[in-house]
């Protein structure tokens, strides 16, 4: 992450060498926009931490750490549709699911809906793409999970 840190900072000043002018039009435009996205976004980040207190990560692996059958992925899917979570804690939540005999057609159902569906992002992307483009998305995005969640549980097995 410093790396990133870094190279943002050296390409911000060598902009600013290159130019000064549209630099400043850049940060005072991306500003605006941060500005108009802000209340949106707040909002979002209470309702997660709002969901994550009632569905903690103990919570999910309890509740998904039955047997990989059809109520399970389900179930998995309709978390992973809600809770919003970054993929830096959904993949190692994964694993200790894997580890503790969570199915992979549950794991897959929970971890492509965290990723392709999201219900607590609906407004905001509503307000940008509008309602009917997020409703189809959303939905193809959670038929797709659902797909690969039943498709992996056949592969590798264990779903009943």
């Amino acid at each position: 992450m410093t790396a990133l840190y870094i190279t943002c900072a050296v390409l911000y000043l060598v902009s600013l060498i290159a130019s000064p002018k549209k630099t400043w039009m850049a940060i005072k435009s991306g500003t605006k926009m941060l500005m108009k996205i802000l209340p949106q976004f707040l909002v979002i980040i209470l309702v997660m931490t709002f969901v994550l207190y009632v569905f903690p990560p103990e919570n999910i692996v309890t509740l998904l750490s039955k047997s990989s059958n059809w109520i399970n992925v389900f179930v998995a899917s309709l978390i992973g549709s809600i809770v919003v979570m970054p993929g830096f804690i959904v993949f190692p939540l994964a694993g200790i699911l894997k580890e503790i005999g969570v199915g992979y057609a549950v794991l897959a159902s929970f971890t492509t809906t965290l990723m392709l569906v999201g219900i607590l992002t609906f407004p905001l992307e509503k307000q940008y793409y509008g309602t009917k483009f997020t409703i189809i998305r959303n939905l193809v995005g959670y038929v797709i999970a659902i797909v690969i969640s039943i498709i992996i549980g056949l592969l590798l097995g264990g779903l009943v």
